[in-house]
């Protein structure tokens, strides 16, 4: 399992990056931070690291060297040099806000493949160090995934419950609508979000863990 602590300074915007998090499979969310000193504090904890550029104390950027794990810049500044300082000081990749879950997705996956690669145990040659560095950045663009397994009749049938509803919806909501159990709505809902059709929320209760929820997102296409 790889721990990812998600760094920004919009505790909203946090709640939605650990959601996307936590629809990849091998990733979890080990923590979060809204300042560069909580996230100093924190980092030891984690394999990967989801830096914001705009911090209240600090730039994330002056916080990248001091950083034992791996990062991936998750932010809204798009200028030259912040994009030149962030790579120059060790970032892996660079994502400009917002980003869908499919978008994170692809490039935390790409990580994973890229730890594995290295993870061989001994000495690396030149050809194994290449192919880690392909695997990295081979992030496809703009092409959803097929899911394997899915029935096109029930991926269709949640996407119209969840596109015609009128406030974010559970996993659970949605298997009762569509008459499917939780964990088969949770898979094609998580699905939706991948392929950025769908954006996650998430629900605090009193106790437990917070619920994922799910809205359709803006403007997105039917079908993939």
């Amino acid at each position: 399992m790889i721990d990812v602590l998600v760094v920004d300074d919009d505790f909203r915007v946090a709640q939605v990056h650990a959601g996307f998090v936590e629809l990849v499979p091998g990733f979890r969310v080990a923590g979060r931070a809204r300042t560069a000193a909580d996230a100093r504090a924190k980092a030891a904890g984690a394999d990967l690291v989801l830096l914001d550029v705009y911090l209240p104390d600090e730039s994330g950027l002056n916080l990248l060297p001091d950083l034992a794990a791996d990062v991936i810049m998750a932010t809204a500044a798009t200028d030259q040099e912040s994009v030149r300082t962030a790579f120059s000081r060790g970032a892996l990749h660079y994502l400009i806000k917002p980003f869908t879950a499919g978008e994170l997705g692809e490039r935390l996956r790409a990580y994973a493949r890229y730890r594995e690669r290295l993870a061989n145990g001994g000495q690396l040659t030149q050809d194994d160090v290449d192919r880690a560095v392909r695997v990295l950045y081979d992030v496809p663009r703009g092409v959803p995934r097929a899911v394997k397994g899915q029935s096109p009749v029930t991926s269709r049938l949640v996407a119209e419950a969840l596109r015609r509803a009128d406030r974010p919806r559970s996993a659970a909501e949605i298997s009762d609508e569509v008459g499917i159990s939780r964990a088969t709505a949770q898979r094609y809902l998580a699905s939706l979000a991948q392929s950025g059709r769908a954006l996650v929320t998430l629900r605090y209760g009193t106790t437990g863990r917070p619920e994922h929820e799910y809205v359709w997102r803006p403007g997105a296409s039917f079908t993939t």
